[in-house]
């Protein structure tokens, strides 16, 4: 992934190093995000239909007494988890595609990952008569996988550049999309069951679907987070990338291995869910710079801030019933990105 150069050449990949007093506020600025994530956890917890006390909270966690609180408080636990596993995957993968591509409009469905899974999904339906959540989870995450690996081929056939995983993404998406449809029209029962799943919700999360995205969400995370400073060399230029001493296609591999790992398990697990990891990444890169040593760590802990933080705004907008929440996100994300894009200064790759 990276080959060792000199000391003097590896040095301008970092371009001037930023002076202590800048990286201890980003260090803090790092906890306080931890901070806020922990507060945003406490209240997936806590609000609900039923809303619950910090004690109570407290309580079910750790003194599990059998009580109908302690009840409301585990059955919300594996939703929490979901959505905090879900979000930073969410975030990291955005980060990590906005860097590939260089592209600063990229996320999980540029590179046709969310299609993939959906394709997949209604597959699963219509076909094969899945209809439990961990029973097509499987389904969505091979079909990310599928499509991850066949935007690499299609797009890498000559160097994969940029460029042509952008365009080979594209494409996958409009004929997948068209699948879909094609299915969904011709097939009731197939609409009706999709259009749940198709929103994007934390609603279905359980035990066992935590436990079976988790790990690749574990690996998907450890190859993001080591792939920062390859990306940082990628990131100005292919000619420079190789003159630091970067394998562009060793890098741009695994960086595509690690989007779809971490979108596929969470777009399996959750549905599509837009705007997270578009939208993250641009807000974090005004506080950061364009470093991905920072860009990465501070997506992976803000995401789930957003994620967790629509899901209850859905909760309380519309109790006793609920807003899913890839809704509440695309109704917050359109207006906050078309703010961003306007803004003069707009954060650059």
């Amino acid at each position: 992934m990276w080959v060792e150069s000199p000391p003097e050449v590896r040095a301008a990949v970092d371009a001037v190093p930023p002076p202590p007093r800048r990286r201890a506020v980003r260090a803090v600025g790092l906890v306080v995000a931890a901070a806020v994530l922990v507060l945003v956890a406490v209240a997936s917890l806590a609000v609900g239909a039923k809303p619950l006390a910090p004690g109570d909270v407290w309580h079910g966690l750790f003194a599990d007494s059998g009580s109908y609180a302690d009840a409301v408080v585990r059955a919300r636990l594996s939703r929490t988890l979901l959505g905090l596993l879900a979000g930073a995957a969410l975030g990291l993968a955005g980060a990590v595609l906005q860097a590939l591509t260089r592209n600063p409009l990229a996320d999980p469905g540029l590179l046709g990952i969310n299609a993939g899974a959906s394709a997949a999904v209604v597959t699963a339906m219509t076909y094969f008569g899945v209809t439990s959540l961990t029973g097509y989870v499987w389904f969505a995450f091979l079909g990310a996988a599928a499509v991850g690996v066949l935007v690499y081929a299609v797009g890498g056939t000559r160097g994969a550049t940029p460029v042509r995983l952008a365009l080979a993404g594209t494409a996958l998406t409009a004929a997948l999309n068209g699948y879909l449809q094609a299915v969904m029209i011709t097939d009731g029962a197939a609409l009706g069951k999709m259009r749940f799943w198709t929103v994007g919700s934390l609603a279905s999360a359980n035990p066992q679907t935590v436990r079976q995205v988790l790990p690749f969400l574990v690996v998907g995370t450890v190859i993001a987070l080591a792939l920062a400073r390859p990306l940082n060399a990628v990131a100005l230029g292919d000619d420079t990338a190789r003159a630091l001493g970067a394998s562009l296609g060793r890098t741009r591999a695994l960086s595509m291995l690690a989007a779809t790992l971490l979108c596929g398990a969470a777009t399996a697990a959750c549905g599509p869910i837009a705007f997270v990891g578009l939208m993250v990444p641009h807000l974090v890169r005004f506080f950061t710079g364009p470093d991905l040593r920072w860009i990465l760590p501070y997506a992976t802990v803000l995401s789930p801030v957003l994620l967790l933080g629509a899901d209850v705004l859905g909760r309380l907008v519309a109790r006793p019933a609920e807003l899913q929440v890839g809704i509440v996100t695309a109704v917050i994300g359109g207006p906050l990105f078309i703010y961003l894009v306007r803004r003069r200064r707009t954060a650059q790759l």
